[in-house]
């Protein structure tokens, strides 16, 4: 279905295709308090597929922490040439685990790790279960993407580590498997201005270190999504950038904030800067970019990011090799 944003801020993409969607998939997790359930969504045709692992964040909302959410990304992805999967993280508000006796709850962030990992591990029962999908996935071709919660997922797989001195758990859990990483608004550094709320109620987020994020990603902030629970300082939100070795890529959303619009479902309530063209936008440029990182000599960045010069910008992009070089 085409929408009056489908070309917002002229960014090229591809024709769209009918999408076909299949949910859920259910594995029996050895270990996991409960079966792991996922969705996909796939063009309806095309073979040697890229595939996006959509990673949901915490919100407090039942449906879009979960399989469910993220409709307006999933969607679009998956019309336009990825199989999108989403698991439904331990923390999903439907599962009702949070105030559960279990470890790492509430975020339970290594979970969501591992949950990644099993997926790629089982990549053909996913082929096996889902019909019309069998033969179709190309394995060299995989990003992650993240939204808040679902961000700090994808800054693991791509390297950075939770380094809490008191859980003798093995720190990295990064996935060479992940060619490349969208990180949208994730939580930053635990510094001098992560709140006391949060630093009591979520412990890990005191020893986020991005030091070994060596996985390249774009990073994605809104330049209004300030939430003094969590910090009281603005850039928070762009640490993955900042803190973390190159090759990496800023783009900052003028005027957004947490939901960049309304990314995590349609019409839905926790949406406090409701644009639905700054959501276009957004998915347009994330696919842009997926396509450069995972087909070398591909030039859809190169024009998205074109695309974006003008008078009235809607983000701006930034690049940690640009800078250097600039520099040096």
């Amino acid at each position: 279905m085409s929408t009056p944003f489908a070309a917002a801020a002229n960014i090229p993409v591809n024709e769209a295709g009918a999408v076909a969607t299949y949910s859920p998939v259910v594995f029996d997790v050895p270990g996991r308090p409960v079966p792991l359930e996922i969705k996909v969504s796939m063009p309806e045709s095309g073979s040697d597929l890229p595939v996006i692992l959509l990673s949901h964040g915490h919100g407090q909302a039942i449906f879009l922490s979960s399989l469910d959410g993220y409709g307006p990304l999933a969607n679009f992805w998956a019309a336009h040439g990825f199989v999108v999967i989403q698991p439904t993280h331990l923390d999903s508000t439907a599962l009702g685990l949070r105030d559960r006796d279990l470890p790492d709850a509430p975020l339970f962030w290594r979970d969501r790790a591992t949950d990644m990992h099993y997926i790629l591990d089982h990549l053909d029962e996913i082929e096996a279960a889902v019909p019309g999908l069998a033969g179709r996935i190309d394995r060299d071709r995989i990003a992650a993407v993240g939204h808040s919660l679902g961000a700090e997922t994808v800054t693991l797989l791509l390297g950075m580590q939770i380094l809490d001195p008191d859980d003798p758990r093995e720190k990295d859990l990064s996935d060479t498997r992940i060619k490349a990483g969208v990180v949208i608004a994730a939580p930053g550094i635990g510094d001098e201005h992560l709140s006391e709320k949060a630093a009591a109620g979520y412990p890990s987020l005191k020893f986020i270190d991005f030091s070994k994020m060596t996985g390249k990603a774009l990073v994605i902030a809104g330049d209004k999504d300030l939430n003094p629970m969590f910090s009281d300082r603005l850039s928070y939100r762009w640490d993955a950038y900042t803190h973390a070795p190159a090759p990496n890529t800023l783009l900052t959303f003028f005027g957004a904030e947490h939901m960049f619009g309304g990314i995590d479902g349609y019409d839905t309530a926790e949406t406090t800067d409701l644009n639905p063209e700054r959501v276009a936008t957004l998915r347009a440029l994330v696919w842009a970019y997926l396509r450069s990182q995972l087909y070398p000599g591909d030039s859809s960045w190169a024009e998205a990011v074109a695309a974006l010069e003008g008078d009235d910008p809607i983000a701006k992009v930034e690049s940690k090799n640009e800078l250097a070089a600039s520099t040096s």
